[in-house]
């Protein structure tokens, strides 16, 4: 067995990975919403769902034998390929390099009321898709979630060639 080969988790191993990883990140996603009133743009809420859809796909890959576990992780990988794509343009959008979707705003429903919307606004924090709400280490949270998808991908796929390989 190769170097490589050892680094890459077995399909019950990787699957459990998969799951923490899609569980912390769209918790993390949900903190920012609830715990400190980052109101996510329509584009951030499309990028959860392939979190959320993966964390039912990876506890069955985690419970399934291998022989079908491989068939899940393949899915899961290609799923995160499509989410990193997705938090790529997202990002690029914040950045400029491109234009972003046409009437992305805030996802919260307007206050009824002046002394409504005089309160939400000091409570909310509306977040617009073209500008990032928070950076860490100069990546907003779409940039983040764009690395977070491509290494489940990785970690999914990878996963899913071993068991391929190994004909389990």
């Amino acid at each position: 067995m190769t170097a490589l080969a050892r680094l890459v988790p077995g399909p019950r191993p990787a699957a459990l990975l998969v799951l923490a990883g899609a569980a912390a990140t769209v918790g993390g996603a949900l903190i920012f919403e609830h715990g400190f009133g980052y109101v996510p743009c329509a584009l951030c809420l499309t990028e959860r769902q392939p979190y959320y859809l993966a964390l039912p796909l990876a506890a069955a890959a985690a419970l399934l034998p291998a022989r079908f576990a491989r068939w899940l992780l393949a899915g899961l990988a290609l799923l995160f390929l499509a989410s990193a794509g997705l938090g790529a343009y997202h990002a690029g959008a914040e950045w400029g390099f491109w234009p972003g979707p046409t009437g992305c705003g805030g996802g919260a429903a307007a206050p009824t009321g002046l002394d409504a919307f005089r309160q939400s606004l000091d409570s909310v924090r509306i977040v617009d898709c073209t500008s990032a709400a928070w950076r860490f280490l100069g990546v907003s949270l779409a940039g983040w979630s764009a690395v977070i998808s491509l290494g489940l991908a990785v970690v999914a796929g990878a996963a899913a060639w071993r068991a391929w390989r190994r004909q389990v």
